[in-house]
């Protein structure tokens, strides 16, 4: 998988402006904060083979992928290879790369709590809900727990995770 830092992309913007770059985070984290040059394809709707079309992209440019911190653009990246794209490259450390550089954002009144913030919020409210309700309710609810448990283990090794798939569509990530 090829990869850019911010600051290569940043460069290559001001030599030429018009380049394929997509953001594929949610609608809400995209109009939190955003490159200004990207347009927003999240990874749950991302269709490649009309991509060209949908966004009036070059399919001879590299597409430039950017996320929040560089694993759903990964997940783009590969999803675009296999569908034929010559040449897809993830910016590394993604938005937040960019934004750690001093490089110029575009920035919405929306404030969101990141995804990656919202899954461990989400998991640890059901481990606790799990180890309660065993402790006051019935203590077959400690397999709510392991249930977590298992898929945070899950998702660690595979770097999949049904839960972040979840959350994203949930109606407070699809509002722009």
């Amino acid at each position: 998988m090829a990869t850019i830092t911010a600051s290569a992309l940043h460069e290559l913007l001001q030599d030429n402006a018009s380049q394929n770059i997509i953001d594929v985070r949610t609608p809400v984290e995209f109009a939190e904060v955003h490159v200004p040059a990207a347009k927003s394809v999240p990874l749950d709707s991302l269709k490649p083979e009309t991509l060209h079309e949908s966004q009036h992209f070059s399919i001879e440019k590299p597409v430039y992928i950017l996320c929040r911190s560089g694993q759903r653009a990964a997940k783009a990246a590969e999803q675009l290879a296999r569908a034929g794209y010559p040449s897809s490259i993830v910016v590394e450390g993604g938005t937040l790369a960019w934004i750690e550089a001093g490089l110029p954002v575009t920035r919405g009144t929306t404030k969101l709590i990141s995804l990656e913030r919202q899954v461990r919020i989400t998991a640890g409210l059901i481990v606790l809900s799990g180890v309660l309700l065993s402790q006051f309710v019935n203590p077959a609810f400690i397999w709510l727990s392991g249930f977590v448990g298992a898929g945070l283990t899950f998702a660690g090794i595979t770097d999949w995770c049904g839960m972040g798939l979840l959350l994203a569509k949930a109606p407070w990530n699809q509002k722009t």
